[in-house]
C-alpha cells in the first residue's frame, strides 16, 4: 500500500467515524478519617436501578470540562468545583445503545460543605466508602471509581492533591492524618515532614491552631 494511501485511513474526511462522548465526575469526600466516593441513582435511562458516578453527554456547543461542570451541577447540585481529569475510555460495548466514548475527571470535596439534595431525574445519592462500593453499579462505573482512586493516591505520591478534603489552613498531622487514610499506610513524622517541606508546596501562615495541646503551627497551600 502506498504512503498516500496509508494516509487516507488516517485524516479526518468529512463520512469519518463519529461517536457520543461523556463526561463522569468521581466525587470523593473525607469524613470521619474515611475516603468516600458520591454515587447516585438516576430515574430513568440505561441502568437506572443502580449506582453511577455523575455523568452525562457531551452537546455540541460544549468542552468536555464545559460538560462535566453542567452534569454535575445538574445531578447534584455542585458548582464551581475543581476536577482534573482522570482518564479516557473507549471500550467498544461499554453503553448498550451505541458506542459511547466517556472521560472521566475526579474532584475532592468537603462534604459538610455540600449536603445531599435530591435533583431532578436522581431517585437517591449517597457517600459510600471507596473500598465498600455497592455491587450494582451501571456501566462501568466501578472501574472509574477504581482507577480514579488509584490516580489519586498515585499523585499524592508526587504532589499535594487534597482539594477541598482540608480547612484552607491546617496542621502538619492533620495533613499527615489525611494521607495515611488515603494512602492506607502508616508514615513516618520525620520523613513525611522532610519531604512536604523538600516539594516546597506549603507555607506556615505564623499562627497556631486553638485548643489543642503544644499549638501546633497552621499551614496552607501556596498559592501559583
Amino acid at each position: 500500500m502506498a504512503s498516500h494511501e496509508k494516509l487516507q485511513h488516517i485524516q479526518v474526511k468529512p463520512d469519518s467515524f463519529e461517536c457520543s462522548i461523556t463526561a463522569d465526575i468521581t466525587v470523593f469526600g473525607y469524613v470521619d478519617n474515611k475516603l468516600k466516593v458520591l454515587l447516585l441513582e438516576k430515574t430513568v435511562g440505561d441502568y437506572h436501578d443502580h449506582w453511577m458516578v455523575p455523568g452525562g453527554v457531551m452537546e455540541a456547543h460544549e468542552t468536555v470540562e464545559d460538560c462535566a461542570a453542567k452534569v454535575l451541577h445538574v445531578l447534584t447540585g455542585f458548582k464551581d468545583i475543581h476536577f482534573e481529569q482522570v482518564k479516557t475510555y473507549s471500550t467498544l460495548n461499554r453503553h448498550p445503545l451505541k458506542r459511547v466514548i466517556t472521560v472521566c475527571f475526579y474532584a475532592l470535596v468537603k462534604p459538610e460543605n455540600h449536603p445531599l439534595t435530591l435533583h431532578s431525574g436522581v431517585q437517591r445519592i449517597q457517600w459510600f466508602d471507596v473500598d465498600e462500593l455497592p455491587e450494582l453499579m451501571g456501566f462501568d462505573h466501578k472501574q472509574l471509581v477504581n482507577d480514579a482512586y488509584l490516580f489519586v493516591r498515585s499523585n499524592l505520591r508526587d504532589r499535594l492533591v487534597v482539594g477541598e478534603l482540608l480547612p484552607k489552613q491546617f496542621t502538619l498531622p492533620e495533613l499527615q492524618n489525611l494521607y495515611e487514610h488515603i494512602l492506607n499506610v502508616k508514615l513516618d513524622k520525620r520523613n513525611f515532614r522532610k519531604k512536604m517541606f523538600q516539594m516546597d508546596i506549603l507555607q506556615s501562615t505564623g499562627k497556631k491552631k486553638i485548643g489543642i495541646k503544644g499549638g501546633p503551627l497552621l499551614y496552607e497551600v501556596k498559592q501559583d
